[in-house]
Formats: C-alpha cells, sequence, structure tokens
C-alpha cells in the first residue's frame, strides 16, 4: 500500500515511534515501513487529505489474535495516538460482529484495526 505523507519526520514518528511498525527504507522522498507484515508506502507528497472522511478511504489491519488487538488498543492510548474513532463494536449478534477502532495519521490517513469473533468473517 502507498499512501501520502505530508512529512516524513512525522510519519516516521507514528509509523515507527508511536506504532512500532518497523522501518525498511528511508529515502528522500519515501519510507517503506513493515506495517503489521504487510508493505507500506509513505510518500512524501502535497496531496495529502486536508479533509478527514472515513470514507471511502482508510485500510489497516484485521487481526486474527485478540491478544494483539487489544495490545494495539493499548498501546495507542497509552501513546496518545489520535483516535478518529475510538473502540467499538458492530454487527452486534450477527456472525459478522466485529470490535474495531480507527487511527488518524499526521497525514489525515485513516488507519481502521478489526477483530472479528468468528475468524470466517475476516475478508
Amino acid at each position: 500500500m502507498a499512501i501520502p505523507a505530508r512529512d516524513l519526520d512525522e510519519a516516521y514518528d507514528f509509523y515507527v515511534t508511536k506504532l512500532g511498525c518497523k522501518l525498511a527504507r528511508r529515502y528522500p522522498d519515501r519510507i517503506t515501513l513493515d506495517f503489521f507484515g504487510d508493505q507500506l508506502v509513505c510518500h512524501l507528497s502535497d496531496r495529502w487529505d486536508r479533509e478527514v472522511s472515513m470514507y471511502p478511504r482508510h485500510f489497516g489491519i484485521t487481526f486474527r489474535d485478540k491478544k494483539h488487538f487489544d495490545n494495539l488498543y493499548k498501546l495507542a492510548k497509552q501513546r496518545g495516538i489520535p483516535f478518529y474513532h475510538d473502540l467499538s463494536r458492530r454487527f452486534e449478534g450477527l456472525i459478522e460482529e466485529h470490535e474495531t477502532f480507527f487511527l488518524m495519521d499526521p497525514s489525515n490517513n485513516l488507519l481502521e484495526f478489526k477483530y472479528y469473533f468468528d475468524d470466517r468473517m475476516m475478508y
């Protein structure tokens, strides 16, 4: 996944220092990260979103392990990472019931993190 970043130092601080992602490479115009096992590239750009909207554009991770989901939520709270939408439960009582929260990076990119109680609903 490739996303715009208004400032690479801010992106580094958010993704590496706060979220704990691993820096793979850094160039003057981008950083490449290990984002929970997937590649994320933050490209320096003046086209970052100045208005924040969850739909249609957001990205994230669906956790298989509830403990990992809970640990990331606690970490985000402890480190003061900005939440776009705090922890909530969606589709209660249905097979697709899940917990979710949204974080917002410094360039207004929205990150959704989910945990489905029935792992058949992950994808």
